[in-house]
């Protein structure tokens, strides 16, 4: 298994996002994040297709964060079933990576 992933979650509006990604690196959750947007997506929802304007967060942190960083988002978040889903990183720098673990592990500092 993997150690470093990318969390992907998208957000209702760019305060919102902001709200999201202060808390989650402030908490040490995620070693940073990213905001992409605006993006527009495509989804089923309720029966019905939607179309929504949303802005992207892409978080950096690791495998065992992962669990205490959904239920972050999940309480910021404003949508009924955000989307928190993870996806490994399969490679990166060694420096990088070890900032990543560093910076996620709480009571540290870089």
């Amino acid at each position: 298994m993997h150690e470093h992933i990318e969390v992907r979650v998208t957000a209702s509006s760019r305060d919102e996002a902001d709200r999201i990604c202060s808390a989650v690196v402030g908490q040490r959750l995620a070693a940073d994040c990213q905001i992409l947007a605006p993006i527009e997506s495509t989804y089923w929802w309720a029966g019905e297709i939607r179309r929504s304007e949303e802005w992207l967060l892409l978080m950096k942190t690791t495998v065992e964060r992962f669990d205490e960083l959904a239920r972050r988002v999940r309480e910021l978040h404003s949508y009924e079933v955000p989307q928190i889903v993870a996806v490994p990183v399969v490679a990166g720098t060694a420096d990088y990576l070890e900032w990543i673990r560093r910076e996620t592990t709480p009571a540290s500092g870089g």
